[in-house]
């Protein structure tokens, strides 16, 4: 903006709408990455009857000898 365009403005402040969206965008999208990820460990044990790293007598792990 010109020099006489700010200085008629006086103390009006100025909005930047993009960088508005950006930072909206980056406060939105880590919550919502926590609540999927966890969505999706809740799904996988109910899918495997298994927790995450959960070792019982039947389900040791996938490397041990056969």
């Amino acid at each position: 903006m010109s020099d006489s365009v700010m200085k008629k403005l006086g103390k009006v402040t100025l909005i930047d709408e993009h960088q508005i969206k950006a930072h909206l965008g980056e406060l939105v999208r880590g919550p919502a990455e926590e609540t999927l990820n966890q969505l999706l460990d809740v799904e996988t044990d109910q899918l495997w009857n298994a927790t995450r790293y959960g070792r019982t007598e039947t389900r040791r792990d996938t490397r041990g000898k056969r």
